[in-house]
This record gives structure tokens, sequence and C-alpha cells, in this order.
């Protein structure tokens, strides 16, 4: 078959204008044309009311090997690439010792997955609660503000993606295509279809929840298993060798291979594998607010006339300004027609988050604004990002009334540096529920000063982004893990043999799909280092 990319048509074009551009890009007749898929569709909205339909199509002709050699020098003509996932190993028929895969977020289900399908039963922990149950705790914390500190937006089945936009891209690079196998594995799952050719798929909560249900059925048919409310509390390390963990029940288990993609909010954890030799960095991360605008707000800046057409959907945007201090804040983990939520995991502090379901349709639109700080800021130990942060999201629970509220101030005021005192036309949609106070007492200065620097910066890009009644709701913490669990090109620890420190939480990924396709990698190491003592 035939890739051909960058293929561009008006938004509203009509069914034949696919065929049509193939066609004329080939220069072929129709009775050449045997089929052609979508392999994937994006737009291009930088004319807003002129906005265009970008396409990568998969065409098979009855002379693609010719045409290949005639368009041999247009980058916009290739071999469709093979993008099929092989797999690396199989399980030896007399494994004794299972490997273990510690978290059962978006890294660890894939890890579980793959090693899984390759015969390996796998034995999953997970310290929260399966993906049903533990919804009901997270609601129950919104509502009720009742924290279940081992079942929350951070902690159990599906990891904290679960309650996010469910957002299925990545900047990553991928040669070999893992993010396909992620995407296969979705839809099979219950993903629609569409997830494998839009540009920036989605899933949305309610979806997350039966899928992930369907992948541990799956993993579990296979031979895994998986243990929930099972806590990791020791680890046995000798030699630089681990050897087994003790969970919470105080049960020990036994292996040699051990999977820790715990995601970034597993602070006790981090504690626990510095404390046993396990070596660790300090690394770079962000904080700051959400910010909400009424979705209307952002559809008609970014898509003028068209906002509304079904296949723009509700508008999402990325921000980035570089500040007069030296600082960089950008936009992260925007969710359009979504809501604000509780993320904390840790009582007496307050953790804000986005998500949205796959409507998208809500009535506004939100988005972490963050300053990207670095080991400099919070001297200290190999953890003492995981200090700082505890600090803002402690300072946000008093301001906040210490009762899980959080603190918000409308955006005119913050930018005049005033307390707000009511609300406007923006309605904030964080549950528990939001106290209007001065956000300059909720973070260090030079952040403060970096964010009202760069609010009227995207303003000048997204017309209504400093909106007086836009809403700020304090604070963004958890960006990323402040910590990175160093590796070797093996995926092992750099001094601990059989350790392998997996996604978000280890440093090495920043959402569902670069997690997922961690877990990937990760399984493959696994495996080969398994099959290499055989």
């Amino acid at each position: 078959m035939i890739r051909l990319t960058n293929i561009q048509l008006p938004l509203d074009h009509d069914e034949q204008a696919l065929s049509d551009a193939i066609l004329k890009k080939l220069e072929i007749t129709a009775d050449q044309l045997i089929d052609f898929t979508v392999f994937r569709r994006g737009y291009d909205a930088r004319k807003k009311n002129s906005i265009n339909l970008i396409y990568t199509l998969d065409a098979s002709t009855r002379q693609d090997d010719f045409l290949l050699e005639k368009f041999i020098a247009d980058q916009l003509v290739k071999a469709t690439p093979d993008m099929e996932y092989k797999f690396v190993a199989q399980a030896p028929e007399n494994l004794s010792e299972r490997p273990v895969v510690i978290g059962f977020g978006p890294c660890g289900l894939l890890a579980g997955l793959v090693l899984a399908q390759m015969g390996y039963k796998p034995l999953i922990l997970e310290r929260g609660k399966e993906v049903r149950e533990r919804t009901k705790d997270t609601f129950g914390f919104w509502r009720k503000k009742v924290l279940n500190t081992e079942s929350n937006v951070q902690f159990g089945e599906g990891g904290a993606g679960t309650f996010s936009d469910g957002k299925l891209y990545s900047q990553v690079k991928d040669p070999k295509h893992y993010s396909r196998k992620v995407l296969n594995e979705f839809v099979e799952a219950g993903a629609p279809d569409e997830i494998l050719f839009v540009s920036k798929p989605h899933i949305g909560t309610f979806r997350l929840v039966s899928m992930v249900e369907k992948m541990r059925a799956k993993i579990i048919e296979l031979g895994g298993e998986i243990r929930f409310s099972s806590r990791v509390d020791g680890v046995d390390i000798k030699n630089g060798q681990i050897r087994g963990v003790t969970l919470s029940t105080g049960e020990k288990i036994q292996s040699r291979h051990i999977a820790v993609a715990i995601g970034h909010s597993a602070r006790d954890t981090f504690q626990l594998l510095l404390d046993n030799g396990v070596h660790i960095e300090a690394k770079p991360f962000s904080v700051g607010f959400r910010i909400e605008h009424q979705q209307s707000t952002i559809d008609k800046a970014r898509f003028g006339r068209n906002a509304g057409n079904p296949i723009l959907g509700a508008a999402d945007y990325k921000l980035v300004h570089h500040c007069k201090n030296g600082r960089s804040v950008y936009s992260f983990c925007m969710c359009p027609g979504g809501t604000v939520v509780a993320a904390t995991s840790e009582e007496g502090r307050v953790v804000t988050n986005g998500m949205s379901q796959y409507s998208r349709n809500e009535r506004n639109a939100n988005s972490a604004v963050v300053v990207g700080i670095d080991p400099s800021d919070y001297p200290g130990g190999p953890l003492a990002g995981l200090d700082f942060q505890r600090e803002l999201e402690s300072q946000a629970y008093v301001l906040g009334g210490e009762n899980y509220d959080a603190p918000a101030q409308r955006v005119g005021d913050f930018l005049k540096g005033k307390p707000s005192e009511n609300l406007g036309s923006v309605t904030p949609s964080y549950t528990p529920g939001i106290k209007l106070t001065d956000l300059s007492k909720a973070l260090p200065d030079f952040c403060i000063e970096a964010i009202r620097e760069a609010i009227p910066a995207f303003n000048r890009k997204i017309n209504g982004f400093a909106l007086d009644d836009a809403i700020l709701t304090g604070v963004e913490t958890r960006t990323s893990a402040p910590i990175n669990i160093k590796r070797g090109d093996d995926f092992q620890s750099i001094n601990t043999k059989g350790l392998f420190p997996a996604g978000e939480g280890a440093g090495y990924a920043g959402g569902i799909m670069s997690a997922a396709i961690d877990g990937i990698k990760i399984a493959e190491a696994m495996a080969l280092s398994i099959n290499k003592e055989f």
C-alpha cells in the first residue's frame, strides 16, 4: 500500500473528495485505485474562518510498486509501514518465578497485558481498589469530602489517567509504532474506532472505566493475576539485586524481575525505594493553577464561524510563554468541555486536576497554567520536590478553608493583585467547592509574577483568555513526578538489577499514551531479561 500525507481538503468537503485527491496526487485514473483508508485526520485552524482538514491516507492501487518508484523523491508519498506489533519473546515452559508489576495505571496495565500475551503470567499489585469501587470512593470525596487515601483520583485500577480527559496522543518518538498497539488494544476493549485515525484521540473517564475492566479480564484469561488493595510496604534487595517485595497484608512475594509503575503520587513508595538504596534523582516539574473559561469562548477564539462543527468538536489549545524573569509558563492537560477535579491523595492537602468525558459537552473549558521549576528551586535530597509539593498543597488547603474546598480567584482580580469577592460569568466546576481568595499566597512569588505576565500574552493568541471573569483554582502540583528513578539501556535501575523503573512515576512518561508505550517497552525488557537467565 501507499501512504499519502498532508492531503488537505476544506472542512465541508464531500465523500468523493478523498478519492479524487488520491487520484490527483498519484496521477492515476479511478479504475487504478482499488481502495483506501484514513490513517489520520487532523485540521489546520490557523485561519479560523477557513479551516482545512489534513489527511494521511493509505491507498491500494493496481501499480503500487511503479508509483512508489515514480514518486521516490516525494516525501509525501511513501510505502505504508508495517505497524503490526510483534512480540519479542515467549515465556519458557519451565518458568518458575512470575514477573511482578507494581501499579495498574496505563503503564502497568500495558506492561501486564503484553507480559500476559507473551505467556509470562504476571502478578500485578495495585494499592488501590478495582475501578468501579475506586470510582465510588472518588465521587464520594468530591461530594462529601471524605477522603480515602488508598482509593482516589491518584490510586486504584486505571491510575490517574482514569479521571482525566483520556487523551491518547503524545509527542514521544515512536519508531516501532507502539502507540498503534496501544490504540488497537483500547479499541478491542471498547474504545471508539475513531481513536485510530483522529489526530488528537481521547476517550473520557466513563469509557475508560469499562475498557480497563475488559483489559483486566484479558490479562486474567491469559494467566495473569491482579491483586487490589495490595500496597508494597517493603522491598528485598541484596547485593544490588531485587529479590521480592512485602505487601501491606504482610505477605512476601519473591521475584527477581519487578516493574515499578507506581505513578507520580506514590510518595511513600519513592521513600521506600530510596531508603533501600535505589538510585533516585530530583528532576524538574511544574506548578500552577487551573484556569476555566466558558467553552464557547475558546471555540469562538479558535474556530471563528466554524465553532460548533461536529468534526472539530470542542476546541482545545496549547500555549507557552517565556517570561522576563527567565521562567516558562505553559498550558498543560487542557480539557475541553470538562471539569476541574479534586485530586489529592493525602489528608489536609488540596490538589487540582482536569477531567472530561468523551462527549466534552460540559459548559467550561479548563487547563493547567503552570510554571516550570527545577531542583535549584527546592534544594535538598532526591525527594525534596515532594516536600515542595506538599508545602504548596497544604497552603492551598488552608487558603480554601481547611475543608478540601479549593482557593480560587477571578482572573481580572488576580492580574490586579486584589482578592476576589464574587463570581462573574464563569461558574467554577471544582467539587467539593471553592473559596474566593487571593491566590498570590498560594505559590512562590516568582511563579505568581510569571503567570501574571503569561496570561495577557496568552490572550493575544486566544482572545478572551484574560477575561476578567475567567476563574483560577489552585493548586496544580502533580504535573509529573519530581523524581527520576534512573535506569540503563536495559530498562533496569542503574544500581538495582531486576528492578524496572517505569512510566510517569519513574520520570519516563507524561500522560496515558507515553506511559502505555513505556509499559510495552518494560514488558519487552523484562521478557528478554527473564529468557536470558534460562
